[in-house]
């Protein structure tokens, strides 16, 4: 269809000159008409404006349209508004002039193929851009209506568009401004450099695809890359268009992710004024030592012209495919050991001879080429080019066939367009043979819709379009190698494929050459990696990588994060605090000192009772042993010998058995010392009351009633163990409180109030005994016992009530020993209180083991 505005409306009208105006100035077709009041007649299609004619063409069947930044400016023009503009010029170096030379090679090729398009001839216009909006623009007009000066279609103006597709445009914003001119009718538009994210909005672009990937791929490609080898502090710039924008956008995002800070963002044109280059410029040479530069290849020679210009500390370039694959950057000796992505070098057979097919008609017939060989060859002021020149050896970037990545782009983007058009007008037949109708009328919008499912392999490279138009993304990691010479050259190190898992997506392949052609990783950090045992705080006002840091926390580790980690309850950090290790078992031992010393005073205390208990069953029979309730002794003895054995249970690793054995043998055998100690006493003040006269009451506590009394005391003590055994009975606990780096293994009580009870009971039976015992110290005998309970009971009160305090404040296995000690120093108190002057006398002062000693009155001291 072809594209109409509105009808040219009578001058009177308001707004005429105005829509006039702009359909001059974007090169469409303004419709001159006359109209009657009834409506619209007939309309007569005029062309307005000076057309542009293409750069290259040729007939065919169906015509593709191509677009390219032949040059890079527009000559600027000043408008009066009282005549026609001047038709736009450009200007500058010719750039792209061997991109659309493969779209001509691929043509030709698809003309001369037996098996794509038999019998079908494509044709091409092919128009320079300048890089600009509005040259972009008219180019785009001038594509869909064609160059007949004027037509008539009789009621309405509207048609079949010049061009079936259009291959093109190279940047990003001038095929933005092309899409929305030919959007709207359907015409399919394929680039092969228009990389920005921004095109893969199908709501905005429908008509839209490329060959070269998304800026989205290469933006999370370059974040990936940055952390990759660690840098964390990075500079970035970017173009100041919609390329530069979109694609710096993506990867700021991307590198947050990514955990990477960026200490600033420049944007800058070519077209700025040449303080804001030299602005930026000043920026890269004060701050981070890596760069990222998301920027075109014209703005990236204009930035590195102004960094050439002063000395520059070495930085760390990594770029994009715009200019890192631009063998007119590698004159910039600064970027030694740049590295980027760049669009997969390929091979085209038989296009460099094509290149080279120039012969001096060619040249002449065409200004492109005419302008091209002048300055390749020095041109009109220097030289005057005569036809004598050789092209096979010219070494210039048209001729340069070693380094064909955007190129490849191109030649695929034509094969897309051929592939769709055999889609439709092609049938295979039975035979195998390819029947095509050339005559049949191909609409725009069917070969959008064909391109959608194009998917096809050309020289060993797969084309096909995803959802939103783009391809595969994949890209040759690049890296600029300074040679000994100091001639820098493109080297593949890696590969990136973002169809693999994230962890497999980057490839190094070989060795990387930094800057200053070192082979070491250089670094960018703000702040260098925390060592283990510290944690990261962030610096106030400062971007998240720029930290000082803290050591962790007591209990906490670090290794390699952020932030410390609290170890697990049973795991403590280790010295460097980079890792959890478990935690010492504390618990009093067999084999330390402080256990072997109590293993020792208790075995010690009860071989000293029973050797004492030997000496009196020796002695069985001497007025001393008989004087002293032999059977009582013996029975205290016994209960001694166990008192100090059952402090052996304290010691050693505590288990479900051994943490009730303890406080249970504990609690009944003192318990057991103690009623014989009162059975004695007892003995003692009824042995006095039975010397009165008329007194009887030693009848009424003879042996059965002391035996019954120590079983009753016992028993009762025994029912209170029993009780605490079986509602709430002591079990082994692992104390992780007392000390946070070590576990203090110890039995647990259970019932707090049924190991009181049982302590309890042992001091009101002590307290009894020691008034008792208190009561008779004055008895006159030579040889008063009770004098010696006395002292027993006193030293065994004041070690048990000493007891509670240090055994409540005492930590870890310190408890253990603290009540160990309360068991063997009170019955050491009773042992030597009441046994070892009875022993003395027996062994050393056998003439005071008689009767009549010990009846002798006395009056108040105890001699013997």
């Amino acid at each position: 269809m072809r594209l109409s505005l509105v009808p040219a409306l009578d001058p009177s009208l308001a707004g005429s000159l105005v829509l006039l105006h702009l359909a001059v100035v974007a090169g469409g077709l303004a419709l001159l008409s006359s109209a009657s009041a009834s409506g619209l007649e007939s309309v007569r299609c005029r062309l307005q404006g000076t057309p542009r004619t293409p750069v290259f063409s040729q007939d065919g069947d169906f015509i593709i349209g191509g677009v390219f930044s032949f040059h890079y400016f527009m000559k600027t023009m000043d408008h009066s508004y009282t005549s026609l503009p001047e038709p736009l010029q450009c200007t500058g170096d010719s750039r792209e002039l061997r991109f659309s030379r493969a779209m001509v090679f691929a043509v030709e090729e698809i003309n001369n193929s037996s098996y794509l398009l038999p019998g079908v001839t494509l044709g091409y216009q092919v128009h320079d851009s300048c890089n600009s909006v509005p040259m972009a623009v008219k180019v785009a007009f001038q594509l869909a209506n064609g160059l007949d000066p004027m037509f008539d279609t009789g009621e309405q103006c509207s048609g079949s568009a010049t061009v079936t597709a259009i291959v093109g445009e190279s940047a990003s914003t001038p095929t933005i401004s092309m899409l929305r001119i030919i959007g709207p009718f359907g015409i399919p538009q394929v680039s092969h450099y228009a990389s920005c994210e921004c095109l893969s909005d199908k709501k905005q672009y429908p008509t839209f695809f490329r060959t070269i990937p998304s800026d989205q791929f290469q933006a999370a490609a370059l974040a990936h890359l940055v952390r990759h080898f660690g840098w964390t502090w990075i500079g970035a710039v970017r173009s100041d268009s919609d390329y530069g924008n979109n694609g710096m956008a993506a990867f700021l995002q991307a590198a947050q992710e990514e955990g990477i800070c960026v200490e600033y963002s420049e944007a800058f044109s070519l077209t700025n004024p040449l303080s804001k280059v030299q602005r930026v410029a000043d920026v890269i040479r004060s701050t981070a030592r890596v760069v990222v530069a998301f920027v075109s290849a014209w703005d990236m020679r204009t930035l590195l012209e102004e960094m050439d210009r002063l000395p520059s500390p070495p930085r760390q370039w990594i770029g994009t495919e715009s200019w890192v694959t631009d063998p007119d950057m590698l004159r910039f000796g600064l970027c030694a050991g740049a590295i980027g992505f760049g669009i997969q070098r390929s091979v085209i057979p038989g296009f460099r001879d094509f290149l080279l097919d120039l012969s001096p008609q060619k040249v002449s017939n065409s200004p492109m080429f005419t302008e091209f060989w002048e300055g390749a060859f020095g041109g009109v002021e220097e030289k005057v080019c005569d036809g004598s020149e050789d092209i096979q050896h010219l070494q210039a970037p048209y001729t340069d066939t070693s380094q064909l990545r955007i190129t490849n782009m191109v030649y695929k983007a034509v094969y897309a367009i051929a592939h769709a058009i055999h889609s439709i007008v092609c049938e295979e037949r039975e035979n195998s043979t390819v029947n095509c109708d050339k005559n049949l009328n191909v609409k725009p919008t069917q070969v959008l819709e064909r391109l959608r499912r194009v998917n096809f392999s050309r020289n060993g490279y797969q084309v096909s379009f995803d959802a939103n138009g783009d391809p595969v993304a994949t890209y040759e990691l690049i890296n600029w190698h300074m040679r000994d010479s100091g001639k820098i050259d493109f080297v593949t190190v890696g590969r990136y494929d973002a169809s693999l898992p994230p962890d497999q997506r980057l490839d190094i392949e070989r060795e990387i050459t930094w800057l200053k052609n070192s082979t070491q990783v250089p670094v960018s950090v703000c702040s260098e990696s925390c060592p283990s045992g510290t944690r990261k705080a962030v610096q106030k006002g400062k971007p998240v990588c720029c930290y000082d840091c803290i050591q962790c926390a007591e209990g906490e580790i670090s290794n390699n994060t952020s932030d410390c980690l609290i170890c697990p309850e049973e795991y403590w950090p280790n010295a460097e605090r980079d890792r959890c290790i478990l935690k010492p078992v504390e618990f009093l031992s067999f084999h330390e000192v402080l256990g072997i010393i109590l293993t020792a005073c208790s075995v010690g205390g009860a071989c000293l009772a029973i050797a004492t208990a030997t000496i009196f069953y020796r002695h069985r029979t001497s007025a001393i042993v008989r004087a002293n309730n032999s059977e009582l002794s013996f029975l205290l003895l016994f209960s001694l010998t166990l008192c100090f054995l059952c402090s052996l249970t304290f010691i050693g690793r505590p288990s479900e058995w051994s943490c009730m054995l303890r406080h249970t043998a504990f609690g009944i055998t003192f318990v057991l010392c103690i009623s014989c100690v009162l059975g004695k006493t007892i003995v003692v003040l009824m042995a006095f009351r039975a010397t009165l006269p008329g007194s009887n009451v030693m009848k009424w506590f003879g042996p059965p009633q002391q035996r019954l009394t120590v079983v009753f005391f016992t028993f009762v003590q025994a029912l209170i163990c029993t009780l605490w055994l079986v509602l709430s009975p002591p079990f082994p606990i692992k104390n992780l409180t007392t000390y946070k780096e070590k576990i203090i293994l110890e039995c647990d009580v259970g019932s707090a109030i049924g190991f009181w009870a049982v302590l309890g009971y042992i001091g009101l039976l002590s307290l009894l005994c020691f008034v008792l015992a208190f009561l008779a110290r004055k008895l006159p005998d030579n040889f008063n016992e009770a004098k010696f309970i006395t002292f027993s009971m006193l030293i065994f009160c004041a070690v048990w009530i000493t007891f509670i305090p240090a055994y409540v404040s005492s930590p870890g296995k310190l408890t253990v020993a603290v009540e160990i000690f309360a068991i063997i120093t009170s019955s050491f108190g009773l042992f030597f209180l009441l046994f070892v002057p009875k022993c003395f006398i027996i062994l050393f002062r056998p003439e005071k083991n008689t009767k009549k000693h010990l009846m002798e009155k006395t009056s108040n001291d105890i001699r013997y």
